[in-house]
């Protein structure tokens, strides 16, 4: 996973378009980092072994941090200048902030250029969610997690997690199908 990491931040940091990440990128490398904070841990004696894992911790940390904020400041000038998304080259959580996000992008430029033709439109949710859609509501699913998973911004725009394996939780049904299609929740059956 760290040549992967590495791969990955080289990209976004040395070029100025949005790269590509697989779908599972986020919660693959979240486990990575957990299993080093781990294997720290059952090191008892600080070895050679411990101190290149603290490094490679560290490193690794260092460049999840300057990837995912790189990614989102590309994505974000992308939806303040208007232009498409590659929706295909985003992780899946980076795919959720986007759906949360661009409705509104889109509403505020349309509030722009109705000031540029003289017209005042007032943003409402509405406006702001989709032209002529009404605000979304959001059916929440519960799920049993199967691996950990960092916090992710649901679908009706709210934090959730962490979670840790064994974890029940209930998340908007557009993050759940996610989820459970990348092998890292299953879908608890409430009994009534």
């Amino acid at each position: 996973m760290y040549d992967e990491l590495y791969a990955a931040w080289r990209i976004e940091t040395e070029n100025g378009e949005l790269g590509s990440l697989p779908s599972d990128f986020y919660a693959r490398l979240a486990g990575y980092l957990h299993r080093i904070k781990e294997e720290l841990q059952m090191l008892e004696i600080k070895g050679i072994k411990a101190t290149l894992l603290e490094h490679e911790g560290s490193n690794a940390a260092r460049m999840t941090q300057d990837l995912t904020f790189t990614r989102y400041r590309k994505l974000a000038k992308l939806l303040v200048v208007g232009k498409k998304v590659p929706i295909d080259s985003l992780a899946a959580e980076e795919q959720t902030f986007y759906n949360g996000v661009a409705p509104s992008a889109e509403g505020f430029g349309r509030f722009v250029q109705g000031i540029l033709v003289g017209q005042l439109i007032r943003i409402t949710a509405e406006i702001a969610a989709a032209p002529s859609e009404a605000p979304m509501a959001h059916n929440r699913v519960t799920l049993r997690f199967l691996k950990p998973v960092p916090s992710i911004i649901g679908a009706d725009m709210k934090s959730y997690g962490p979670f840790l394996v064994e974890d029940v939780a209930s998340v908007p049904a557009e993050n759940a199908k996610i989820l459970v299609k990348q092998g890292l929740a299953k879908t608890v059956e409430l009994q009534k």
